[in-house]
């Protein structure tokens, strides 16, 4: 009898779909079509992906072309967003500083959740004095504000583009120790966790092959919203002089240097600072979308 049972306790753990693959891809396309939010925050963030990625073929300028017949001069057809101080395009500056934020916020997240995640699920499953010991660094680090973090990490480590993912990535890990934290005390009493334990199975295998896969719909949602902070810190980070460093494109700089031309040149800011607020809509249209999809209560 036990032979026969384990089979079906083990499918429990690990939550084998029981619907074929296509049906539920059927399900969740109408889903999202029925959200318009979250479709035109798919459609902006696949623009600016796009336009990073395809970057040499979007633009005929290079980012770093200097041309100082044509400083400061205003949006026109051979410059659509005009140019900046040293005559450089605005818009292709703008668009290959799509490429430095997004694989910042990658590599960020990246690290807080390699980082974050595991430990929130050891800590919540645990208990006892892991819980209390991991609480208590968690509480220590929610005590500073982010940025003055960042910036403590930066002070060790040195401005620049690497320094800011692994210090955008350090702040953003209690977050998502948090988060999985809540997710593991909801799941872990449920009956088939104490089938799990029932059985024999260890510790690893239940918080990451049986709970892990139940927690991911509040975790997806940490993960788009935690893109836009990241870009917003990786921004402000850059403004400060502490991102990425000339001559790379960095939204966050540009901002720093057109501040200077606002009432002069106010395109030099607007573009720059327009892209930083349309790509942080997106990605917020994308959360809540997916909140909404993992939402189980509608």
């Amino acid at each position: 009898m036990q032979t026969a049972q384990a089979p079906i306790v083990l499918r429990g753990i690990v939550a084998v779909p029981s619907t074929p693959l296509g049906v539920r891809l059927r399900r969740a396309s109408a889903r999202v079509s029925c959200r318009r939010p979250l479709l035109v925050g798919l459609v902006l963030l696949g623009l600016f992906i796009a336009s990073g990625l395809l970057a040499p073929w979007v633009t005929r300028y290079e980012p770093d072309d200097v041309d100082y017949t044509v400083t400061l001069q205003s949006p026109s057809a051979a410059h659509p967003f005009g140019t900046d101080d040293q005559g450089r395009d605005i818009l292709t500056r703008v668009i290959y500083g799509t490429r430095v934020s997004l694989v910042i916020a990658v590599i960020a997240i990246a690290i807080a959740t390699v980082v974050g995640v595991p430990v929130g699920l050891v800590s919540g499953y645990f208990g006892g004095w892991v819980d209390a010991c991991v609480s208590r660094v968690l509480d220590a680090m929610f005590a500073f504000p982010a940025i003055l973090m960042a910036i403590s990490v930066l002070a060790i480590l040195g401005p620049g583009q690497r320094s800011a993912m692994i210090a955008i990535g350090f702040i953003s890990i209690p977050e998502f120790a948090r988060i999985a934290r809540a997710a593991m005390i909801a799941e872990k009493e449920y009956d088939y966790v104490l089938a799990a334990r029932a059985t024999g199975c260890t510790p690893l295998r239940i918080v990451f092959r049986g709970i892990l896969p139940n927690t991911l719909g509040p975790l997806l949602v940490l993960v788009s919203l935690g893109f836009a902070f990241s870009i917003l810190n990786e921004t402000a980070l850059s403004y400060l002089g502490l991102g990425a460093q000339p001559p790379t494109p960095s939204w966050g700089a540009d901002l720093a240097t057109g501040r200077r031309y606002l009432f002069d040149a106010p395109w030099y800011s607007f573009f720059p600072g327009a892209a930083i607020a349309l790509l942080v809509l997106s990605l917020n249209l994308v959360g809540d979308g997916i909140r909404d999809l993992t939402d189980t209560r509608d």
